[in-house]
């Protein structure tokens, strides 16, 4: 019981300021992020996932040309032996490298449904087989010869290496991404034929400038194809910083059907781009009528990739169509570039492309040194062996004597012919078989052979020129088995210039037609074709009923002007048809719940307007003012909306809700583009009413409740100052106080 801690919380409790107490737990949660799971090796260009999974792979033999194994046997292995974590996302991290789609080259061979390029998911780990590709032997080439460095697992009772030989840059050639804690990383798959000759121009020129380099590697080489639409200025600029962003398009071609009639037909999609995703965003650009000379869109993709895209007239341009379709949809990406990577396994660092494959070429030479001197160890273990077997058979009958007839022949052995403690153990071991007699011949070859390769190795770890001359061997030997030799190594992305084609004007393709525009007094927002009566019977919702209706045309853009005082914009041909009851208009726009919808007209050019608000104050605003061009509208009167009304005439006339009317010049009103505006009528008490605009000579005119027309023809008394007071209105003047 002595050896129990108190149970006194004062006791057995360490106090320390929460800042730093969290900061340090939240650092060590960040770097683990970074260091285990997030970036990069530059050495070999994996994650500790990655090459754990290749490793274990390696531990089950799972050889290129071996059989296959089931993928939960290795997922099993990976999380039991080396990476505790999700079994799931050990497989997902095995999956995207079997596909053919996500890496330039696989390094996991798979059989089965490892997912598509349409975004389906793989199938589940006790469905597929995999086993290592060709790429993996040769990031693995040498792992059992000392070339690195091995570190105990996360329980102590197996070693995993810290990184792999890598006979390759594989960081460059298959890329990587991820997000750690403040930082994050995008490196595209390149072309490793390309990168294998920048290695080799670096050997050769260690000083190279980055912009050779660029020159020799074109750009990305994505698995998925496509045309790259980047300068070569641009592109060298990228890699020279280590951050930017390339411009990725799909390749397509223009298909003729005869008569007159053609199609395009999209043969290569943006990578990481998923094709159903990218179909459906193209079907409801054509159901939205935002691409109007878009008709049709058919997915007849088998293995490859058939996208085929149907015009709505052959007189439209392939090139504008496209140009179009490159704007608002995925068929053009931006793919970014983030060279962020950790140097030697430990910092981490936004990187050039000569910084990269400075620290591949380093870490190869490592290899190199490391693998060489493993070899002299052998080397020298072998001929030590051999000289002792040559010895006994220059004695041979004296050493058969001493095995026979000796009761301790190893130390006798030691002792009369001077041999070490291996020597003695070779020569007791071998067999009978080995006596023969060219057998000692062979030997004297093996000892030539082996002095001969010894003295190599000697002259090459003094000479740092023949280390780098061997590493290009090595590397030239890589790109026999991967570079364009083979099929697979033949460039995908093609490099092309961004001809910019002249934007097609939308609107002219917009088919003119007559609509009626109803918005329900609920907010729900229809479009029936053709000019019907305003107020015409219409269905609406339970509990809902007319609101505001406007004539309008499909080519019309409809502006929707609410009491918070900012104006929103809606072209009419997107708006939904007439035969359901619609939909609802905040969806549509960014319109917050307490603001009222106070007016609906189609937008013309050249139009003015008066905005004013509830306290009276308003201003001139000119249609080109008021054009929204995002959801969230555009903000134009500042203070509660009330009215807003086309200008006419030459002067306005305005009524409170005290029922004083007044009558002023209408060049007394300024024009704005926004603001709070000036104030129209003064009010002791109460709010402004309504405003109209009128011809003086004309006089005023309003409408009474039984439906006659009066007017007023003198309206001498109510002419002042704006900014007045005004005068009562006139006798029977609408008790609602509105001109109608």
């Amino acid at each position: 019981m002595s050896d129990e801690l108190p149970l006194d919380p004062d006791r057995n409790t360490e106090s320390e300021p929460l800042s730093r107490a969290i900061g340090e737990r939240y650092l060590t949660y960040a770097l683990s992020t970074i260091m285990n799971r997030a970036l990069p090796d530059a050495r070999d260009g994996l994650k500790p996932v990655h090459r754990r999974i290749l490793y274990a792979m390696r531990e089950l033999r799972l050889s290129p040309t071996g059989a296959f194994r089931k993928s939960a046997k290795i997922t099993g292995d990976v999380m039991g032996n080396y990476h505790p974590h999700g079994d799931a996302a050990i497989y997902d991290a095995m999956a995207r490298l079997a596909q053919d789609f996500a890496m330039r080259y696989p390094l996991v061979d798979g059989q089965g449904n490892f997912g598509n390029i349409d975004g389906d998911n793989p199938a589940a780990s006790r469905y597929t087989e995999a086993r290592l590709a060709m790429a993996s032997e040769a990031l693995m080439e040498g792992l059992a010869e000392d070339s690195v460095d091995f570190r105990p697992n996360y329980d102590g009772t197996l070693t995993e290496p810290v990184v792999l030989p890598s006979a390759f840059p594989n960081l460059l050639a298959n890329g990587a991404s991820g997000i750690a804690v403040g930082m994050a990383t995008n490196i595209p798959p390149h072309n490793l034929h390309e990168v294998i000759d920048a290695c080799l121009h670096l050997i050769k020129m260690p000083e190279a400038r980055d912009d050779t380099l660029a020159g020799l590697i074109k750009g990305p080489d994505f698995p998925t194809g496509g045309v790259l639409v980047e300068s070569a200025e641009s592109i060298a600029e990228t890699y020279r910083t280590g951050r930017g962003a390339f411009r990725l398009r799909a390749k397509w071609e223009q298909e003729d059907l005869g008569r007159g009639q053609w199609q395009v037909v999209v043969t290569e999609i943006p990578y990481q781009v998923q094709k159903s995703k990218l179909i459906e965003r193209l079907a409801e650009l054509i159901q939205t009528k935002k691409i109007p000379i878009l008709a049709d869109v058919r997915d007849e993709s088998a293995e490859d990739v058939r996208i085929v895209l149907e015009p709505r007239a052959r007189s439209v341009d392939p090139e504008q169509l496209m140009a179009a379709l490159f704007r608002v949809s995925d068929l053009e990406i931006r793919f970014n570039l983030n060279m962020n990577v950790l140097i030697d396994g430990r910092v981490p660092k936004v990187c050039s492309l000569k910084e990269v494959l400075r620290a591949f070429l380093d870490h190869r030479r490592e290899v190199l040194v490391r693998r060489a001197n493993f070899r002299l160890e052998k080397i020298a273990a072998r001929l030590e062996v051999l000289e002792g077997y040559l010895i006994a058979y220059l004695n041979l009958d004296r050493v058969i004597e001493i095995i026979r007839f000796e009761d301790d022949p190893k130390s006798v052995m030691m002792a009369e012919f001077g041999l070490t403690d291996v020597q003695v153990e070779a020569i007791l071991n071998m067999r009978l078989r080995a006596l023969r007699k060219l057998e000692e011949i062979e030997l004297r070859a093996e000892r030539d052979n082996l002095l001969a390769e010894r003295d190599g190795l000697q002259a090459m770890l003094a000479d740092e020129g023949a280390q780098w001359s061997r590493i290009a061997d090595q590397l030239k030997e890589v790109r026999n088995l991967f570079g364009k030799s083979a099929a697979e190594g033949q460039r995908r992305t093609l490099i092309g210039d961004a001809v910019e084609v002249e934007p097609i004007d939308m609107e002219a393709m917009i088919e003119r037609e007559p609509l009626t525009v109803i918005l329900s007094k609920m907010g729900w927002i229809r479009a029936m074709k053709g000019h019907q009566a305003l107020d015409a019977e219409v269905k609406f919702k339970d509990g809902d009923g007319p609101g505001l209706a406007q004539h309008a045309e499909t080519i019309d853009k409809l502006m929707i002007y609410a009491s918070n005082g900012r104006f929103y914009t809606l072209p009419a041909n997107n708006l939904p048809g007439g035969r359901g009851m619609g939909e609802p208009l905040r969806l549509m726009i960014d319109l917050p719940n307490e603001a009222e919808v106070i007016a609906m007209f189609p937008w013309r050019e050249g139009e003015r307007y008066l905005v004013a608000s509830k306290a009276g104050d308003g201003f001139i605003v000119s249609a080109a003012d008021i054009l929204a061009q995002t959801k969230s509208g555009k903000q134009v009167l500042n203070g509660e909306a009330l009215l807003i009304r086309p200008v006419s005439g030459d002067h306005v006339v305005t009524v409170g809700q005290n029922r004083k009317l007044l009558v002023f010049p209408l060049d007394e009103l300024p024009e704005m583009a926004r603001g709070k505006g000036v104030r129209l009528q003064k009010f002791k008490d109460g709010d402004l009413s309504d405003a109209a605009f009128i011809t003086l000579a004309d006089g005023l005119r309003w409408q009474e409740s039984g439906g006659r027309t009066r007017t007023e023809p003198d309206l001498t008394e109510w002419l002042g100052k704006r900014a007045s007071a005004g005068r009562m209105a006139p006798r029977g003047f609408p008790r609602d106080n509105k001109f109608n």
